[in-house]
């Protein structure tokens, strides 16, 4: 970083601050923000400046707080009070009347991730009451935290079906079975009708984004792996002792083994156990190696994969995992624990 004098620096904060207090808050001029913060920022090289986007689940405003390297190190948060903003037309509910204290940047905040900036409470009320099993309760914030960068200005309108299964899936996920179990949430949560449409709106924008993006990488990634796609059905035992894969073709074959699992179904190739993914029809596998154990099996039929809807549907959401994990290692993420 270029040297600069305190005293310097100092006019750069100033106008730091003009620069904060002319950005208008409603989501659809966060564009308009990013250039203007763009163009200050390509004027201040020496301060690397960072304009960092705080979306509200429940609001149609956002925040903004610009991040500044001071010259003997460290790096200065700069907010400015909701007050301090110029009038954007867009009524302020009296929850969002007030801006956290200038010095404590992260105070209520659980996590920033690239342009979105997340409360403790809007997190709560975006994690489903269910079982993560193996994945992370911090992986499922952050991907929401992604999706919300995604859809920081999409400003497209949503159709009533989008609202619909938007809703639907929220409180299938909060285990709101009926109108009244709703209102009590909402009460609980102390949010009006109007904000948890304006929440729901979110979830709605989030749900199309993926929808659209797993459809654009869908015929690009099935074409990499069609051979992931193809239709097994199997049959395979896993065990703490080896099984005799000619046993497999015959009745009681297992009577004398002292534990083992026996699974017979259909998968996509790709959710078989990797010893049995790529045999062909009719194939023993086994027995070799497996977890703990070993695992024995034959292949029942394998249905060559085609690029129909609902093969293109699983690829497209594979796809849109890896696509996911990408874009979250190149990610800024950054914890505020309070």
């Amino acid at each position: 970083m270029t040297a600069v004098s305190v005293t310097a620096f100092a006019a750069v904060l100033a106008d730091a601050v003009e620069l904060l207090r002319g950005l208008r808050r409603p989501r659809t001029a966060v564009p308009e923000a990013r250039s203007l913060a763009a163009a200050w920022a390509a004027s201040h090289p020496e301060a690397r400046g960072r304009l960092i986007v705080g979306l509200r689940p429940d609001s149609p405003l956002v925040d903004y707080d610009l991040l500044v390297e001071h010259p003997e190190g460290g790096t200065v948060a700069l907010s400015v009070a909701l007050s301090a903003f110029p009038d954007d037309g867009v009524p302020r509910p009296a929850e969002h009347s007030e801006h956290w204290a200038p010095g404590n940047w992260a105070a209520g905040y659980l996590v920033t991730v690239d342009r979105v900036r997340l409360r403790v409470a809007e997190a709560l009320m975006l994690l489903p009451r269910r079982p993560y099993g193996d994945r992370d309760v911090h992986d499922e914030i952050v991907e929401q935290c992604l999706l919300m960068n995604e859809t920081l200005e999409d400003g497209e309108p949503l159709d009533d079906a989008d609202i619909r299964a938007a809703a639907e899936e929220f409180r299938a996920g909060h285990d709101l079975r009926d109108r009244v179990s709703t209102l009590a949430w909402l009460a609980e949560m102390s949010l009006s009708g109007e904000q948890f449409e304006t929440f729901i709106a979110g979830i709605a924008r989030r749900r199309r984004f993926r929808r659209r993006k797993e459809a654009e990488l869908a015929p690009g990634y099935f074409e990499a792996h069609r051979c992931d796609f193809d239709r097994v059905r199997a049959l395979w035992v896993t065990g703490s002792q080896p099984v005799n894969g000619e046993l497999l073709r015959g009745v009681g074959g297992l009577v004398g083994c002292r534990e083992a699992v026996v699974t017979v179904g259909e998968r996509w190739a790709r959710d078989l156990p990797a010893p049995l993914r790529h045999a062909a029809h009719d194939t023993l596998v086994g027995p070799v190696a497996y977890g703990d154990g070993y695992l024995t099996g034959i292949l029942l039929e394998r249905r060559v994969a085609t690029d129909d809807p609902e093969t293109l549907a699983a690829a497209g959401a594979t796809a849109f995992g890896e696509w996911l994990a990408g874009r979250r290692r190149r990610a800024s993420i950054e914890w505020h624990w309070l």
